[in-house]
């Protein structure tokens, strides 16, 4: 089968987004072929997950300030950052009765493989890792997402980092850090990583894009068939562009649980501990370790990236620590399994406290009325 393939540069976040999800209904409707899309968002662009608060997520004073564009993906995972550095990746494909979003997790393996073989003929490492990551050696390197139109296409999407401003980027979107500052930067350049730093060249977006596409070539044994949007596809993407993708009641539109932030610091023989947790519903959403200890970069940012959607009960958060220590060994010898725990544990009670008005049911997956979740 051949595909199509269409690339374009600088778009801005509501035609990016509403093309995505109109090309994945024409796919699914059977009046064009499959999709891959490769694109750069026009700088700055803050995009949350389709179930998000943009409030919790999204520091939209800053984003005032810096002329970055705030909107709302079709997709479900977190708040991304993109610009001139990232490319956007979109797949539409014909889904199957069976590819269901309590699929979730094995579709966008399978549909991430393109993008691993892409990176690898860069010389980048990567592989898919827990829920919703392409990871190099513990760093993040992409994050993605999925979503299904109800005329049955599939629309996967992924955000591939060939440079990241980070600075920028925790300008506006909100983190557990209270303020910015270089051990805020520090901190997040350890846990993600890029295909310049990782190749430790200047690879442009063109290099990228032809590797990316060599590597679904290579997983779907499809030909790619550069292409662009049709006349009738253009006035489609236009109009749900204005209808919904411009709409203050989809880009603002309120989740039912909304997040909470906690924070414990706790001295230990090695140093000073703080863990930071943001908490939804009953799930540990995200966690971040810091102090003044010595451990290994790579263990440490394995166990954040454990805790992330986690639950939150004392013995889900102790089983997993365990499994952790017995896993890295000497590598977390200098941070003490049961003061993080007792951090971590402190950080939820106060974040508990904040959110006592929030809902009791869990946040880690969405259901819609008509009973399909998303992940």
């Amino acid at each position: 089968m051949i595909w199509r393939y269409i690339h374009d540069d600088h778009v801005d976040a509501a035609f990016g987004l509403a093309a995505d999800e109109y090309m994945a209904s024409a796919v699914g409707r059977g009046i064009s072929e499959p999709v891959l899309r490769l694109y750069t968002y026009a700088d700055y662009a803050a995009l949350v997950g389709r179930f998000q608060d943009v409030e919790n997520e999204i520091q939209l004073a800053a984003c005032r300030e810096n002329g970055v564009r705030v909107n709302r993906r079709p997709t479900g995972g977190g708040a991304i950052f993109m610009g001139h550095g990232q490319l956007g990746v979109a797949l539409c494909v014909p889904g199957r009765q069976e590819d269901t979003y309590g699929r979730a997790r094995e579709l966008m393996a399978r549909f991430s493989e393109g993008i691993i073989r892409g990176l690898n003929r860069l010389g980048v490492q990567a592989r898919f890792r827990r829920k919703n990551d392409i990871e190099v050696e513990g760093r993040k390197i992409a994050g993605l997402g999925i979503y299904r139109d109800n005329s049955g296409g599939l629309l996967f999407h992924s955000s591939i980092l060939l440079d990241m401003d980070i600075p920028m980027m925790l300008r506006v979107l909100q983190t557990p850090f209270e303020k910015l500052s270089d051990k805020a930067i520090h901190t997040v350049d350890q846990r993600i990583t890029t295909i310049r730093r990782e190749t430790g060249r200047e690879s442009d977006m063109e290099q990228v894009r032809q590797a990316i596409c060599a590597g679904y070539r290579e997983v779907f044994k499809s030909g790619l068939e550069e292409s662009d949007f049709t006349h009738a596809e253009r006035e489609a993407i236009a109009q749900l562009k204005k209808e919904k993708y411009e709409s203050e009641s989809w880009i603002f539109q309120k989740p039912a649980v909304k997040d909470a932030v906690g924070a414990a610091r706790i001295k230990t023989p090695a140093g000073l501990l703080e863990a930071r947790v943001t908490l939804a519903g009953t799930q540990i959403k995200a966690l971040y370790i810091l102090g003044d200890f010595f451990v290994s970069e790579k263990a440490l940012a394995d166990v954040e990236g454990h805790f992330r959607w986690h639950g939150s009960a004392p013995e889900q958060i102790d089983a997993t620590l365990h499994l952790l220590y017995e896993k890295h060994g000497g590598a977390l010898a200098s941070l003490p399994a049961d003061a993080l725990r007792r951090a971590i544990r402190t950080a939820l009670d106060r974040a508990r406290i904040i959110s006592k008005k929030a809902a009791d049911e869990p946040y880690g997956c969405f259901v819609t009325p008509g009973g399909n979740v998303h992940v």
